[in-house]
């Protein structure tokens, strides 16, 4: 049982200087390294829905197909709709690499990131995911992100320190990508699956040519897409949080009226007022409650809508093809 192809698939904005490059450092890096003898075929999402003109100049490599979404999707979205339009060719045991076309998701670390995969055969489950360990960003972006972790982990009890640079055999994407979380964000859905993740060190590399197009604004944007994936944490952690605070409220508010009809202690107004604003914020928890208990009902029942029609009458077993 060989590995058949492997497949590298990358989302591009307006970025084929880049990816020539990439591409050319993948084939580079594979002719030393004992994955030598795997065919590889890259896939090229083109982000910019077909206004890219250098797209142009991928047409004559025989081992690049280039898929064009209908409108831009944003590079996470882009990514997924690359793996399910080319998932119809991919066999169940063949390699998949998702990485941005940039550069900064380094080919010399390509090797490390198959090598799981390459010595469990048998374990078409495995996903391989890319811990970064260090990036190249300006001061502002790291004092950002360090802020965005921390209220990721008070938000979801995990941290995720990986972005698209993942790998899995073809039998894996074939079932996962149908998970709707993948639809918002791609590197954060990996990592929030119940699957066997194998987190693999590496550093984060500089851009190949051209300027970054991330501002503040799309930084802000995909950080709260990945949290979408974690709906169900985040509501239970939520959940927890307002009833505790709604049970101190209560508890407050009978420890008063305790005084009030049994004792002749007198209360002070302050307490009073303290117990009007605990009150309220016990009220405002308790709605707060209602409605995240009804978001964590929605997206458990989101996950499955839909499932049996997408992948047909399940099978008695599950088993790979000789």
């Amino acid at each position: 049982m060989t590995t058949e192809t492997l497949w590298i698939v990358c989302p591009s904005y307006a970025d084929v200087a880049s990816f020539t490059i990439l591409r050319q450092n993948i084939i580079d890096v594979l002719a030393t390294s004992s994955l030598n003898h795997i065919p590889l075929h890259f896939v090229i999402v083109d982000d910019t829905a077909g206004n890219d003109p250098e797209m142009t100049s991928l047409a004559g490599l025989p081992d690049v197909s280039v898929v064009t979404p209908p409108f831009n999707l944003g590079h996470q979205r882009a990514l997924v709709y690359g793996l399910r339009v080319t998932a119809p060719d991919i066999g169940e045991r063949d390699l998949i690499v998702t990485m941005d076309s940039d550069g900064e998701d380094q080919p010399e670390d390509l090797p490390r990131m198959l090598a799981p995969l390459i010595e469990a055969p048998d374990k078409h489950n495995l996903l391989c995911v890319a811990r970064r360990t260090k990036r190249q960003e300006s001061f502002k972006f790291q004092l950002m992100y360090f802020f965005f972790r921390i209220m990721f982990r008070t938000l979801t009890g995990i941290t995720v320190r990986s972005g698209n640079y993942a790998a899995y055999r073809g039998w894996l994407a074939r079932r996962m990508l149908l998970h709707p979380s993948f639809d918002i964000c791609y590197s954060s859905t990996l990592v929030s699956l119940d699957m066997l993740v194998t987190a693999v060190p590496c550093a984060r590399g500089h851009r190949y040519a051209g300027q970054s197009r991330m501002n503040v604004f799309r930084l802000f944007m995909h950080g709260i897409r990945m949290l979408v994936p974690f709906t169900d944490r985040i509501a239970v952690r939520a959940l927890s949080a307002f009833a505790a605070m709604f049970s101190v409220g209560v508890l407050l508010s009978l420890v008063v009226v305790g005084i009030r009809v049994f004792t002749t202690a007198a209360i002070p107004g302050w307490a009073t007022a303290t117990l009007l604003g605990v009150l309220t914020i016990s009220f405002v928890a308790l709605g707060n409650f209602l409605v995240l208990f009804a978001v964590f009902s929605h997206s458990r029942g989101m996950s499955l809508a839909g499932l049996e029609d997408m992948v047909g009458p399940a099978p008695r077993t599950t088993s790979l093809p000789d």
